[in-house]
């Protein structure tokens, strides 16, 4: 019996879909829309959809369907872009720590705008002095507790959305309240005196939502807030309050030079969001980042620091 020639068997070669088309479908599933994928991917929505597309036929199954007049992500195509995002925020994680010598690269970082401009910007330039050969790369997003997108490396968040693969520790706690110039306030003759704000303008940030909370917790009808100014920005809430156009719910921690200073002041002691602050949230595939571990420690040991000075100003 003649006897047959041995065959090594090869492994069967993996397919992978293509980069392009994992970015679209976790930038589709990010943003909840096709025109905003395009738009931070810099490319045309029919780009987006033809790797949509070419996606489905590597994958066997639908990534969008309608739904009325809306197209929305499946539930299946849902599951997979969030394992795709965290596929992603590893690669770019493992690329920076490769190319590393020393502590150099790029760091991203996510905060809400009333921090950023407030607390980080006047401090961040410390951490360069000591890291100089870091580019950093600061975003912020009206969600303010949002911590999904892959592109960031660590996530500064007012209030927090518990996620799985994710570290979260407190770095602040905060208070929110009432905050007006004093030459606003002086156009009213009794201070302390919740009668006032029947004539003031209230000054919003997106809705009406903080000052309806604040006016129940007063004791006053939620609708008493249904008036004033919303801007859709805290930094202009800022100025406006500042330049005396009106009385705002502004952040004690993020506008307490403005009060230590004497330039604003906060005319009723109830408060809100006492049981809630600031979070630093990292996600777990950059917790070895060299670059993101200095970072976070840098955070810590600069705000314990603000709070000691604050403690022996007072």
């Amino acid at each position: 019996m003649q006897r047959q020639p041995f065959q090594q068997t090869r492994p069967a070669i993996k397919r992978f879909p293509s980069i392009q088309a994992l970015r679209a479908i976790e930038s589709v599933e990010r943003n909840g829309a096709l025109w905003r994928a395009a738009a931070e991917l810099n490319v045309t929505r029919s780009a987006v959809s033809h790797q949509l597309r070419l996606l489905e036929t590597d994958l066997g199954f639908k990534i969008l369907e309608r739904n009325g007049n809306r197209t929305e992500i499946t539930p299946r195509a849902r599951a997979y872009a969030e394992d795709v995002r965290r596929a992603l925020s590893m690669i770019a994680t493992s690329t920076a720590r490769v190319s590393q010598h020393g502590l150099t690269g790029r760091l991203t970082v996510s905060a809400p705008p009333g921090f950023a401009s407030a607390w980080l910007c006047l401090h961040i330039g410390d951490f360069l002095a000591e890291n100089p050969e870091v580019v950093l790369n600061v975003i912020s997003t009206h969600n303010l507790a949002d911590t999904n997108n892959p592109e960031v490396d660590i996530f500064i968040t007012f209030g927090q959305e518990p996620r799985a693969h994710l570290l979260i520790e407190p770095l602040m706690s905060v208070e929110f309240t009432p905050l007006c110039s004093p030459a606003y306030l002086s156009q009213f003759k009794s201070f302390n005196d919740l009668g006032i704000l029947k004539a003031a303008t209230l000054l919003h940030m997106n809705d009406f939502t903080d000052w309806e909370n604040w006016m129940q917790l007063s004791g006053l009808p939620p609708e008493n807030a249904h008036r004033g100014i919303c801007y859709s920005d805290m930094n202009i809430v800022h100025t406006a309050v500042l330049s005396g156009q009106g009385i705002a719910i502004g952040d004690t921690v993020l506008w307490r030079e403005e009060l230590r200073e004497g330039r604003l002041m906060r005319p009723f002691s109830p408060s809100l969001h006492a049981d809630t602050g600031y979070f630093l949230c990292t996600p777990e595939e950059n917790l070895e980042n060299q670059i993101v571990v200095e970072f976070s420690n840098w955070l810590k040991r600069r705000l314990e620091l603000s709070r000691f000075r604050r403690k022996r100003a007072s």
